[in-house]
């Protein structure tokens, strides 16, 4: 999205992600709402979804996402608050699924239903349409959602979708799936970033041959972090082994992303921005001057399926209250959070840091400086690519001669 345009005065949000429900009818380990966890499950409230949208439309509100469970469970509602928002002024939208409708592409009357999906979804506002990858290994992918034939139903969903002006992201979640039938584990940083950097080549490869233009890395949410203050109010957070680690392999592991994301960003477009990831590297190096607070709670917000507002999907234990009664006062707070890695809160925190700096004056200004040339260049260059990938605009194809300057040799 065009950076200097979703900059918002201070005190103004520019984010919030609303959890439209919590159904969910895949099996994934690294979730907590997978169909075999327990519990009372059900959707956001239409009227109260509908008063949510509105309070984001006063506050200005640039960027507003619809998440899961699976989003796509709650049928015409999700439509009808694309819409509903798109009408309030929200110029952002996004919304994804765990790829449920794309399994089993052998089934006769699977071109029609992904056909409807797809004239469905255009009709709306939606500006980004993301569907979760785990592996770029089939078995491994599908075995973990639980969707038999889910990346050949992936590979011709993709073309009609493309056709309806839809340009659908690939999701890939960190975990040590990603690797395939290898398991990502290693006893040393050297291998283990090795191993981790093959994974995601791979991932990227296989996102490109499937016929995706666009990819996003989710970073892991693990259960793990409790013991740093967070106690997740999101449930898309698990305990399991294989979503957890420790920090010398979080830095190995955000080093191979980073260099993953310089090979491969040329032949698609790569939402990860370098700046967030080499700021994650930093933390998990343990340098002194290593990331920025986050914005959640200041800038971003997640409300859940009751309607109540949280600073993000981590910070379970404050609860703000109704969205609708959350007062412009409470939007002049200094941003001061480091308990997770939340890619939704984390990444364009990293991204809009320094222009927010730039707006701030003089304070700004030194705090600007105090990244060094190496780390301002790795934003700048950031923005560059921003641009050369049309601002991500699910919309809009992507210009392969502006990417081709991109591509590694």
């Amino acid at each position: 999205m065009p950076i200097l345009k979703i900059l918002r005065r201070r005190g103004r949000p520019r984010q919030v992600v609303v959890q439209l429900t919590d159904r969910c009818n895949a099996r994934c380990f690294q979730c907590g709402m997978n169909v075999g966890n327990g519990g009372p499950r059900g959707d956001l409230d239409r009227e109260t979804a509908k008063r949510i949208i509105d309070h984001c439309a006063v506050l200005g509100v640039s960027a507003l996402s619809f998440t899961g469970g699976e989003p796509l469970l709650a049928g015409d509602l999700l439509c009808e608050l694309l819409d509903y928002a798109g009408r309030a002024g929200i110029e952002y939208l996004r919304t994804g699924t765990n790829g449920y409708r794309f399994a089993r592409p052998d089934a006769p009357d699977f071109m029609d239903r992904v056909t409807r999906l797809a004239a469905m979804l255009a009709a709306t506002p939606v500006r980004n349409f993301w569907i979760s990858l785990d592996s770029a290994h089939a078995g491994v992918h599908e075995a973990n959602r639980g969707f038999p034939g889910l990346m050949e139903g992936i590979a011709r969903a993709l073309p009609v979708f493309h056709a309806h002006g839809l340009y659908p992201t690939a999701n890939l979640a960190l975990t040590r799936l990603m690797t395939g039938e290898t398991p990502l584990e290693a006893d040393d940083a050297v291998s283990f970033q090795k191993l981790a950097g093959q994974g995601l080549s791979r991932f990227f490869t296989t996102a490109a041959g499937l016929g995706f233009t666009m990819a996003n890395c989710c970073y892991p949410m693990s259960d793990d972090d409790a013991a740093k203050g967070a106690s997740a109010a999101y449930a898309a957070t698990a305990a399991d082994r294989r979503v957890s680690f420790a920090e010398w392999e979080k830095r190995a592991l955000f080093a191979a992303l980073d260099a993953a994301v310089v090979r491969h960003r040329g032949d698609l477009r790569i939402f990860t921005p370098r700046s967030a990831v080499a700021a994650l590297v930093r933390r998990y190096a343990g340098a002194a001057r290593a990331d920025r607070p986050c914005l959640g709670g200041v800038s971003f917000f997640y409300v859940d399926r009751q309607g109540d507002c949280f600073p993000c999907g981590y910070r379970g234990r404050e609860n703000l209250g109704p969205f609708w009664k959350l007062g412009r006062e409470r939007l002049d707070g200094q941003a001061f959070c480091r308990a997770c890695d939340w890619e939704c809160f984390r990444d364009p925190t990293e991204l809009l840091g320094p222009l927010g700096d730039l707006a701030a004056g003089l304070p700004g200004w030194r705090n600007l400086l105090g990244l060094g040339l190496r780390d301002l260049g790795v934003w700048a260059a950031d923005l560059r690519y921003f641009a050369a990938c049309r601002h991500f605009d699910g919309r809009k194809p992507p210009d392969a001669a502006r990417l081709a300057a991109y591509r590694a040799t």
